[in-house]
């Protein structure tokens, strides 16, 4: 029996265009946000069974118009939150390898933690805490098509923590507003990647909207 998982990292934010740290700060989406998420709810037409999401707002309201003209619930997984960056949120990362410039080596390059300055400690305390969540709410669901909307940061640490990849792995993918990162679980819940940062909904009609 195949469970099929959805990671949707959440619409543009106006700190997303300034490539600023948002973390747990709160940013809402931005207009062009807005209409990122409406392409994908129109791609996606209801087809999936459950939608969870991270309780930030960027996230929420990605969620709610996924699920907008549907009758699916949307719940909310705190643990499925962004990483609490602490001291390096709204700070660019040009900023912060210059303020942190020991830590932001160790976090590029650690293989085993990954330090962060605060807030969440490490990727890897990131990744244990996002596995977890997806893999609780998988089980709940086996045979079901589930949408997780969060971060690219925690869906990042989600799937090193369920591949057992090192930290480095981290900074080697990149996932744009509204990706759609699709796994397949077996009934033992081994997972297997199907696409990653699937942006097609997007394309070049978002400036059209």
């Amino acid at each position: 029996m195949k469970t099929t998982l959805l990671l949707i990292r959440h619409g543009e934010t106006e700190w997303n265009t300034q490539g600023r740290f948002q973390g747990c700060t709160d940013i809402d989406l931005s207009e062009e946000g807005i209409k990122q998420a409406e392409l994908l709810k129109k791609r996606l037409n209801g087809n999936f069974d459950y939608i969870y999401t991270s309780p930030l707002s960027r996230a929420l309201k990605t969620a709610n118009i996924i699920a907008s003209d549907t009758d699916k619930e949307v719940i909310t997984a705190p643990e499925i939150r962004e990483i609490n960056f602490g001291e390096w949120e709204g700070l660019t990362i040009h900023e912060i390898s210059e303020k942190y410039p020991e830590i932001f080596k160790a976090w590029r390059t650690d293989k085993v933690e990954s330090y962060i300055s605060g807030g969440d400690l490490s990727i890897r305390n990131a990744a244990n805490r996002a596995s977890k969540c997806i893999l609780d709410i998988v089980s709940k669901h086996k045979g079901k098509k589930i949408i997780i909307v969060a971060h690219g940061g925690i869906i990042k640490a989600g799937l090193i923590g369920i591949f057992e990849w090192d930290m480095t792995m981290y900074h080697k993918i990149l996932l744009g507003n509204t990706c759609i990162n699709t796994i397949n679980f077996n009934d033992e819940l081994m997972p297997s990647i199907l696409s990653l940062n699937d942006t097609n909904h997007i394309g070049d009609k978002i400036k059209k909207v």
